[in-house]
């Protein structure tokens, strides 16, 4: 069965995963689909994404979670990749300043590579990642930093997270979904060209990217 025609078949929530590379976004989103974390670091190439369904106010919806490379030369992958988002994540580690700084030129990529008309109405969620790493004594960037960022673009929902520990990450993902639900596009399913189907082939090796 073709899988396009099998996807518009459900409540399909697109949601697009933006943070530099290292911050733990692959980590964030096996941990969340598949309750699994692995030490080991394999830089996503390009994009991909993974499924997981939900129940949510009597709909059965899909997330359709869209991991995407930290590195640079990956930052523009035209606007076919964010065509029909109905959230963005932003992710940064709470331990690497450069991280927390570089959010703001993600945001921006996302709001440049948007469909004309779908910048103001698609909604934000940033997630504070590694927030376990050396018992929390690495830390650099204050909570209430990460507040005072998100108060100033318009009270975008934060969270604090551990991928390591399992700590907020349904939660996080919860109301992901809920803003994802209520900004749904008619044109749930959006498939660019080139871009791989599967789940993802670092997890059919074994490995983990972050």
């Amino acid at each position: 069965m073709d899988i396009s025609v099998n996807m518009k078949r459900r409540n399909l929530l697109k949601v697009i995963v933006l943070g530099d590379s290292g911050v733990g976004k692959t980590s964030l989103m096996n941990q969340y689909v598949y309750n699994k974390f692995s030490q080991q670091y394999k830089a996503t190439i390009g994009a991909d994404f993974v499924t997981k369904e939900l129940q949510m106010d009597d709909k059965l919806v899909t997330l359709q979670i869209w991991d995407t490379a930290g590195q640079e030369r990956f930052q523009s992958l035209g606007s076919a990749f964010y065509r029909g988002a109905d959230c963005c994540v932003l992710v940064y580690d709470v331990n690497v300043q450069k991280t927390f700084e570089s959010l703001q030129n993600w945001r921006e990529e996302f709001l440049k590579q948007a469909d004309p008309g779908e910048h103001e109405a698609c909604p934000f969620v940033l997630l504070g990642n590694k927030i376990d790493t050396d018992g929390g004594s690495s830390r650099v960037v204050p909570q209430k930093k990460a507040l005072e960022w998100c108060a100033y673009r318009g009270n975008i929902p934060y969270f604090e997270t551990s991928a390591k520990e399992d700590y907020n990450i349904d939660e996080a993902f919860l109301c992901v979904a809920k803003i994802a639900l209520k900004n749904e596009h008619k044109d749930i399913y959006y498939q660019p060209q080139g871009i791989s189907e599967t789940v993802s082939e670092v997890e059919q090796r074994g490995g983990c990217a972050c």
